[in-house]
């Protein structure tokens, strides 16, 4: 990263600039001062505690960054639908875990990714900064390195990054446009299932109908909290369960996952402050059972 330094900050400390204008966070500072990162102003290593004159160029070397230990590069095909040198923005498929793990070693999103930055030599870890179940799809926010990874999270944090969503719903809701607002927990008993209960989080999420056949409705749904299976336990708890989705009660009668897609998605880019938006038509499993439905109605 490289800054030219405003008249407006002349004598700030590097410290102070880095954190009061650039955002940086206290965890990012201490890397790059105890784990092998550099600054440099007009080409020279300086302390944070250099003072900055008008016109000097500010750089950042950050130091290398560790992968876990599942962390392991994979040759795996990825959508990536828009990319820069502090993000990018993949399309998921469904059936693919966003992260290794124990039962998951494998044919990760972020074993794709490790093997696109191996192949495209970008010298980063994976920053995941919005996550979906294993089997939704749709559009994932990721972010190349911890400093764009920092920034983002903080809009995240403040509800700036906006996900919408396209559910199919086993029968038909008495409101077409409404707000679930109950508070999520896990279910005694599972460390996989979520429930709605009483001591669980705070969770609510708006949906609009814009469709329905004999059996199923299509909705427009967007989160305004960030529950593990939100989206899932609300509507099954309303009695609506998501077509394919057995863990919470629905059939898989027409689908073999939940019929849950991630298709838009919106953020100001940490660095140009533009508004970003992406869109991500219904997977062919999706729109295939939107077919066969409609084709008996």
């Amino acid at each position: 990263m490289e800054w030219k330094i405003e008249p407006f900050y002349d004598g700030k400390l590097i410290r102070d600039y880095l954190q009061e204008v650039q955002g940086f966070s206290k965890r990012i500072m201490k890397a790059l001062k105890y784990d092998g990162g550099e600054l440099l102003v007009n080409g020279n290593p300086e302390t944070v505690t250099f003072k900055l004159s008008a016109g000097d160029t500010l750089s950042i070397l950050f130091p290398p960054e560790q992968k876990g230990s599942y962390m392991k590069a994979e040759e795996i095909p990825v959508d990536i639908v828009y990319e820069d040198d502090g993000l990018l923005v993949l399309n998921k498929s469904a059936g693919m875990p966003v992260s290794p793990s124990y039962q998951h070693t494998s044919g990760t999103v972020a074993n794709a990714l490790l093997g696109y930055y191996e192949k495209m030599d970008i010298p980063y870890t994976i920053h995941i900064v919005t996550r979906l179940d294993r089997d939704t799809s749709g559009l994932m926010l990721v972010a190349k390195h911890r400093y764009s990874h920092s920034l983002l999270s903080v809009q995240q944090q403040t509800g700036a990054v906006k996900r919408k969503y396209k559910a199919i719903l086993q029968g038909h809701l008495p409101e077409k446009n409404g707000i679930i607002d109950y508070p999520i927990g896990r279910k005694e008993g599972s460390i996989i299932e979520r429930t709605v209960v009483e001591d669980g989080k705070h969770a609510i999420t708006h949906y609009r109908i814009t469709k329905e056949w004999i059996e199923h409705s299509l909705a427009d749904v967007q989160l305004e909290t960030g529950r593990t299976h939100q989206i899932r336990v609300h509507f099954s708890y309303m009695g609506y369960p998501l077509a394919g989705d057995d863990l919470y009660g629905g059939s898989k009668q027409w689908m073999n996952r939940q019929a849950l897609h991630c298709d838009e998605l919106s953020f100001v880019h940490p660095f140009t402050k533009k508004q970003m938006q992406f869109c991500a038509p219904l997977p062919a499993d999706m729109q295939a059972m939107v077919h066969r439905t409609n084709q008996k109605s």
